[in-house]
């Protein structure tokens, strides 16, 4: 799908709006209002990514949370979410991996080490069977053994008695991502539904648990459906969203997406801030492709507060070093550990 044309003409009384609206009252934009931010010209882009940084820090606070992830199990997944490598049902260079206990324990650590303080464990499953879900357990015991670090995870469509079970071992996060809009979903997805993913976020929040739910961007939905992502994330108050940008990977139906402009990836993470107020925005995969180093630095001066350090579940990542050292540069303090466990 061909994205929408942005308009020649700049649209300064959006941010006006935007100005009162969100930074003063707290109050996100509209779907409507966000296909407006989207639609700014690249002359109005610095001042969108100002606000969205003003914005982020009165709401907010200026710390910023690091986390690291690691898959428990990688590939052999039963799904066909377009975009993914872990898909089973692709010719994918991405094959079936098991990882044992000592191993993310090890990952643990090393996660700790880099002054993260979340570590997710994920698995590329539809959801947790009762063998995955005891090596969960196993492998968060031995975990608050040896680490101190916030323990979330991604595992995929849950039931009620799993969301309780996790709940109970101390996991205080769980991801389980919309991706894309309730409108485009059905071009991405065919094996489960929209409605499907918001019934385990919904038993999550329920729960009491931290939901944590992202957005995949740049898989050729247009900007009207990119503004509609962001209101559905904001109507179901995440306390955390991860903002993907596609980095399209050999062998899936979207091998062949060209790579999302850095501008309109710095547009959305302004309207994504613009709509949620109060919700950590963290980067996760594909800016290192859309973004680049200076994209990088202008998406943490624009409205983002967390970011995944290191590699993904399949695609290489910055060195942690490298994010590091680059919000010791900005003056961007990284949270302090607050252990829930």
């Amino acid at each position: 799908m061909t994205l929408t044309a942005r308009p020649k003409t700049n649209r300064p009384r959006i941010l006006e709006t935007a100005r009162k609206q969100v930074l003063e009252d707290g109050v996100g934009l509209t779907e409507d209002q966000l296909v407006q931010i989207l639609q700014l010209p690249d002359d109005a882009l610095p001042a969108a990514l100002q606000l969205a940084h003003e914005v982020r820090l009165k709401h907010c606070g200026e710390d910023v949370e690091v986390e690291g992830i690691i898959s428990i199990k990688t590939g052999g997944c039963p799904e066909d979410c377009h975009f993914c490598s872990q898909s089973g049902v692709f010719d994918s260079p991405v094959r079936g991996i098991w990882l044992d206990i000592p191993e993310l324990v090890k990952a643990a650590k090393e996660t700790a080490a880099s002054g993260a303080t979340e570590f997710c464990i994920v698995a590329a499953v539809r959801g947790p069977d009762v063998k995955l879900m005891n090596q969960i357990k196993f492998a968060i015991d031995r975990i608050n053994e040896e680490v101190d670090i916030n323990i979330a995870c991604s595992l995929g469509m849950l039931t009620q008695r799993q969301v309780a079970q996790l709940k109970d071992w101390g996991v205080h996060r769980y991801n389980h991502n919309l991706e894309t809009a309730r409108s485009y979903f059905p071009q991405v997805v065919t094996t489960h539904t929209y409605e499907e993913r918001l019934e385990t976020c919904a038993m999550v929040k329920d729960a009491a648990m931290d939901l944590c739910c992202g957005a995949l961007i740049g898989m050729g939905e247009s900007l009207e459906q990119r503004a509609e992502l962001a209101a559905q994330l904001a109507a179901l108050e995440p306390h955390e969203v991860p903002l993907n940008f596609l980095n399209p990977r050999p062998g899936t139906p979207l091998e062949n997406q060209g790579l999302m402009d850095g501008k309109d990836a710095l547009r959305a993470i302004a309207a994504f801030r613009l709509a949620m107020p109060r919700t950590v925005l963290r980067y996760a995969g594909g800016r290192e492709l859309t973004l680049g180093d200076l994209g990088t630095r202008e998406g943490l001066l624009g409205g983002i507060n967390a970011v995944i350090v290191g590699n993904y579940l399949t695609t290489l990542g910055r060195p942690a070093t490298a994010d590091l050292n680059l919000l010791v540069e900005l003056n961007m303090p990284i949270k302090e550990l607050q252990k829930t466990l």
